[in-house]
């Protein structure tokens, strides 16, 4: 069976504003090429065969740019969201008729990473609805774990908020890390999403957040991670030296 992932580029990026005025933040250049050029690369080079990209500020910017890629064994679809921007929940089930039945990789544009893609696909759980590559890095908002490394909870350290199906949940008896942008999804769910009546507009963490309690969705700490969210301008200050660091 092919091996499928989706790449989330249909973002606005207010954050790297002016620059995304002109531009959409999946082709804001890195090291001289684009960010979703990197991320299609590390997609092909880990053994995925078939990627979907979704579309929307600037869409036809982003065709025009993967109409000139030519990468033997890959196929690259487009999932068009120019009628309204889905956020990544919505994004998803979207593209479900492209993503079809089996599990997928989601990852976003602006996410550069020395995770290999290939281990985490190979460790993601067998009976999870999904697995997320988290890390140790200092956030201010953490997802929470059992000592099982299933999501229970959602905290932000800074106001003291706290998410979670489970009414009792004390976060400090929790393992806390930080969401890397990645994650592997089994193709069940689609049916959860409809089950669970997810439309439209909606974010993938609110609904991980909903079903947790029902649904098994695991986090996995990939060995000796490093990870540079792009999508804000101080680190893209950082990212030609992590590129060549990390990737």
């Amino acid at each position: 069976m092919m091996k499928k992932a989706m790449i989330f580029a249909a973002g606005l990026g207010t954050r790297l504003k002016p620059l995304t005025d002109s531009m959409p933040k999946a082709l804001v250049p890195i090291g001289g090429r684009p960010l979703l050029g990197i991320i299609i690369d590390k997609l092909a080079s880990s053994g995925f065969e078939d990627i979907v990209v979704n579309v929307h500020h600037f869409a036809d910017m982003v065709e025009e740019y993967l109409s000139g890629l030519d990468i033997p064994g890959v196929r690259i679809r487009i999932s068009d969201e120019r009628d309204m921007l889905r956020d990544t929940g919505g994004g998803i089930m979207h593209a479900g008729p492209l993503l079809g039945s089996g599990r997928f990789l989601v990852h976003n544009v602006d996410i550069l990473s020395n995770i290999d893609l290939q281990r985490l696909w190979a460790d993601a759980g067998s009976d999870a609805l999904a697995t997320l590559a988290v890390s140790p890095r200092k956030t201010s908002r953490y997802l929470l774990f059992n000592d099982d490394m299933r999501l229970v909870g959602w905290t932000n350290a800074a106001t003291g908020e706290i998410r979670s199906p489970f009414h009792d949940l004390d976060p400090a008896k929790c393992r806390k890390y930080a969401f890397s942008g990645i994650h592997i999804l089994s193709g069940e769910v689609f049916n959860v999403f409809r089950e669970k009546g997810f439309e439209g507009k909606f974010p993938i963490m609110d609904f991980y957040l909903s079903v947790a309690a029902e649904y098994p969705v695991y986090g996995v700490v990939p060995e000796s991670a490093d990870i540079l969210d792009v999508g804000k301008p101080e680190s893209l200050l950082l990212a030609d030296g992590f590129l060549e660091r990390c990737m």
